[in-house]
């Protein structure tokens, strides 16, 4: 098992030695080279101390809907779901995003919401929800309904107009509401759902935190290699963010 750690770390950082080396040779923007670097450190620390503060991030191409949800491969891999809560900015929005996952025993589930601190996004505050078997029957009002058979733990955000930490992600290179977060333990086997949806109807721009371990394989990289440019020139959002 050791031998095949060390394997998988050594495969790791020889990914970001030929991704720098890519970068040196085409002489790429500013932006992206900010972005090799602290891809590089969050894996290093990642794949070497087991512990660092980034999640493999993924933006939303397609609307993650009931039809079309995100699958989630590994609930514990921290992973952050860039999304959005479609909205026209004049009719309400009704937009409900989803991801689901499947678990075989116990499991702990870590999720945490996010919005950013955007002027715009002031009064924008999604709740999400994890609905699956064995879970508590649901006790307040949702406007979608979950499968036959499923319960629901229901995780609230804070009144519109609350204030609100504030805290800034070198990763992604912008600052963030604090939101609601979920860690709790999953013991009946079978698949579960998260649901993000803004009861308010205002609609906008989040990002979904799933899992705890910090776990980057090659594939994670060249995901963020794509993925962090685009996150630090504010291309996964669908407003101009004036900070607050």
């Amino acid at each position: 098992m050791g031998r095949v750690r060390s394997i998988y770390k050594a495969g790791s950082m020889l990914t970001v030695v030929a991704m720098w080396m890519f970068a040196i040779h085409f002489e790429l923007e500013e932006p992206i080279m900010k972005a090799l670097m602290l891809i590089t450190l969050a894996v290093s620390l990642a794949v070497i101390s087991g512990n660092a503060d980034a999640h493999v991030p993924y933006i939303e191409r397609q609307d993650y809907s009931t039809s079309n949800p995100f699958i989630v491969q590994d609930i514990e891999q921290s992973i952050a779901l860039y999304a959005w809560l479609q909205t026209d900015g004049t009719h309400p929005s009704d937009d409900v995003d989803v991801a689901t996952f499947v678990i075989e025993g116990p499991t702990r589930f870590y999720a945490e919401l996010l919005v950013p601190a955007c002027a715009s996004y002031i009064d924008f505050v999604p709740w999400f929800l994890v609905a699956g078997p064995g879970l508590p029957e649901i006790s307040v009002e949702i406007p979608f309904a979950l499968p036959e058979g499923y319960g629901a733990i229901v995780v609230p955000n804070v009144e519109p107009g609350t204030d609100r930490e504030i805290f800034y992600e070198p990763f992604g290179g912008k600052s963030y509401y604090k939101g609601p977060i979920l860690d709790i333990e999953l013991s009946s086997p079978g698949q579960y759902a998260v649901y993000y949806w803004d009861p308010y109807a205002m609609g906008g721009d989040y990002v979904g935190v799933l899992g705890f371990k910090e776990i980057w394989k090659p594939k994670d990289i060249a995901r963020a290699m794509v993925a962090t440019p685009l996150i630090r020139t504010d291309r996964e959002l669908h407003t101009s963010c004036i900070p607050e």
